[in-house]
C-alpha cells in the first residue's frame, strides 16, 4: 500500500519528536513524505507592513532552513520527502494542504500541558484532529525515538467507522511483531444494576436481565473477534478485551494498564456537525497520555 503522508513542522522538540517516530517506520520508495511549515499569517484590516516583512522572511528565510532540518531527521527513510512551506491560519492550512496533495495521514506533535483539566492535547492538533477528513495521527512524548514493535490499543464497536479505523491500522507500515489488543466496551442498560434489586421484582425480571446481559457479551465477543481475525492478517501477537461501563474511562484505563503506545479508535463524529469528534474521541484524544490515531469519515 502506497502511503503519502503530511507531517507539519515547526522546528520544536513535539514536531522533532513526530518526524523522529516516523523516520523509524518501514516506509518504499513509491511512499511520500510532506513536511509542511507554516507561517501563521492572519490577514488584518489594516495591514502593518512590519509585520507583513516578517511574514516573508520566515516565509523565504526560515521556513527553508526549518524543513531541511526535519529533512535530517527523516533521511534514514527510503520514501520520497518533498518540502512545503505556506502561509495561512495554521490549522486550517494543514487542512488544507492535506486534501490538496491527497495525503492519507496527518502524522503531527503536540504542544499540550497536563494540569488544564488534564488537557494533553495542544490547540493546533487539537483542530486538525477534529477537522481533517484524513485519519490524523497525534505523537506524544511516548513514541519519541521509539523503534520497533510497538504495543497498541484498538477500541472497537463493530460499525463502518471502527471498521474503517482498523483498515487504516493495517495499512501502516509498523513493525508486525507489535502487540495489538483488541478492546470494546459494553455499554449495556443493564449492567450497572445492583443485583439486589432486581431478584427482588421477580424471578422474571431476574431472568430477563441475565438474558440481556448474554446477548450483550455475545455480540461484544463477536465483535473483538471479527476484528482481532481482520489484524491477526498482518500482526502475530493479537488480543481481545471486553470491558462494561463508559467507553471513554475504559480505554483510557486500558491504556494505562497495557502500558499502550498508541490508541486506535474510529469517530462517529457529532451528530449535524460534519468533521467534527464525536465525545468518545474528543476524550481519548485530550487525556491519553498514550499516542492517538483517530480515523475519520467524512
Amino acid at each position: 500500500m502506497v502511503m503519502k503522508i503530511l507531517v507539519p513542522v515547526d522546528g520544536s522538540e513535539y514536531s522533532d519528536g513526530a518526524v523522529g517516530f516516523l523516520s523509524g517506520w518501514n516506509l518504499t520508495e513509491e511512499d511520500e513524505v510532506v513536511l509542511l511549515y507554516v507561517v501563521d499569517f492572519v490577514p488584518m484590516t489594516t495591514e502593518i507592513p512590519a509585520y507583513i516583512e516578517i511574514s516573508q522572511v520566515l516565509l523565504n528565510e526560515v521556513a527553508p532552513r526549518l524543513l531541511e532540518e526535519a529533512e535530517k531527521i527523516i533521511t534514514s527513510t527510503k520514501a520520497k520527502v518533498t518540502k512545503e512551506p505556506k502561509e495561512g491560519p495554521v490549522a486550517q492550512t494543514i487542512i488544507d494542504t492535506a486534501i490538496d496533495v491527497n495525503a492519507d495521514l496527518i502524522v503531527m506533535g503536540t504542544r499540550g500541558r497536563k494540569g488544564l483539566e488534564g488537557l494533553l492535547l495542544g490547540s493546533t492538533a487539537r483542530a486538525v484532529a477534529s477537522k481533517a477528513p484524513v485519519p490524523v495521527l497525534v505523537v506524544r512524548k511516548n513514541l519519541w525515538g521509539k523503534k520497533g514493535p510497538l504495543k497498541v490499543l484498538i477500541a472497537t464497536d463493530g460499525t463502518e467507522y471502527s471498521q474503517n479505523a482498523i483498515d487504516t491500522f493495517k495499512k501502516l507500515p509498523l513493525d508486525e511483531q507489535s502487540e495489538i489488543t483488541v478492546m470494546h466496551v459494553v455499554q449495556s442498560a443493564v449492567h450497572d444494576i445492583p443485583e439486589r434489586f432486581f431478584i427482588e421484582v421477580d424471578d422474571r425480571m431476574k431472568s430477563l436481565v441475565e438474558k440481556v446481559r448474554t446477548e450483550e457479551f455475545n455480540r461484544a465477543s463477536s465483535v473483538v473477534d471479527t476484528a482481532a481475525e481482520q489484524i491477526s492478517q498482518k500482526f502475530q501477537k493479537v488480543h481481545t478485551l471486553l470491558k462494561t461501563g463508559d467507553p471513554s474511562e475504559e480505554i483510557l484505563q486500558a491504556a494505562k494498564v497495557l502500558e499502550a503506545d498508541l490508541i486506535v479508535t474510529g469517530c462517529r463524529g457529532r451528530t449535524g456537525l460534519k468533521g467534527m469528534l464525536g465525545s468518545v474521541s474528543r476524550d481519548i484524544l485530550r487525556h491519553a497520555e498514550s499516542s492517538v490515531l483517530i480515523c475519520k469519515r467524512c
